[in-house]
């Protein structure tokens, strides 16, 4: 079966922006696709990219495969991704995508996320991560942040896709 990808919203940051939500989504898809080219404000290589659900922080769990593949490590709470830093090369922006299935159903939410930066130097990442979100309310609100006290900076964007199995 096919599936079919609809832009239920987008967002491009014209400024320094602290989180990048999505709210009032609908429950008529059978899955959602995040995807976010981001850069952060934080003063290093690179800073972690966070999921919130229906601004809940809690609940999260995961596996992550980081770098050259060289561990697997825990992470708690909900990473999904990197950003580059200000240390990073300029203008250079990661590509983060996080698959969410059965987003609305009643059970515990599981998702995938994959996420890689861009430097021209000796630090750059490459991330693969299962999470699990132990909680069985459905989602219908997505908050993306950095870890850090660093913001996202300006042309960083976030598209949320309905996925519909026809």
């Amino acid at each position: 079966m096919p599936n079919t990808f609809e832009l239920i919203a987008s967002y491009t940051a014209t400024g320094s922006v602290s989180q990048i939500d999505f709210s009032s989504i609908p429950s008529t898809y059978t899955d959602l696709c995040l995807k976010i080219s981001g850069r952060t404000s934080a003063g290093f290589n690179a800073d972690n990219l966070l999921i919130k659900f229906n601004n809940s922080s809690s609940g999260f769990s995961g596996k992550a495969l980081r770098g050259s593949g060289s561990a697997v490590v825990s992470y708690s709470p909900a990473l999904v991704g990197f950003l580059p830093g200000s240390s990073s090369t300029g203008s250079t922006f990661s590509n983060n995508e996080i698959y969410i299935p059965n987003y609305a159903g009643s059970t515990y939410k599981s998702f995938s996320c994959d996420s890689v930066t861009e430097n021209n130097g000796t630090e750059a990442y490459a991330l693969l991560i299962a999470q699990l979100w132990s909680n069985t309310a459905a989602i219908n609100q997505i908050t993306i942040y950095p870890d850090s006290s660093g913001n996202f900076v300006t042309n960083s964007t976030a598209y949320l896709y309905g996925v519909k199995n026809a």
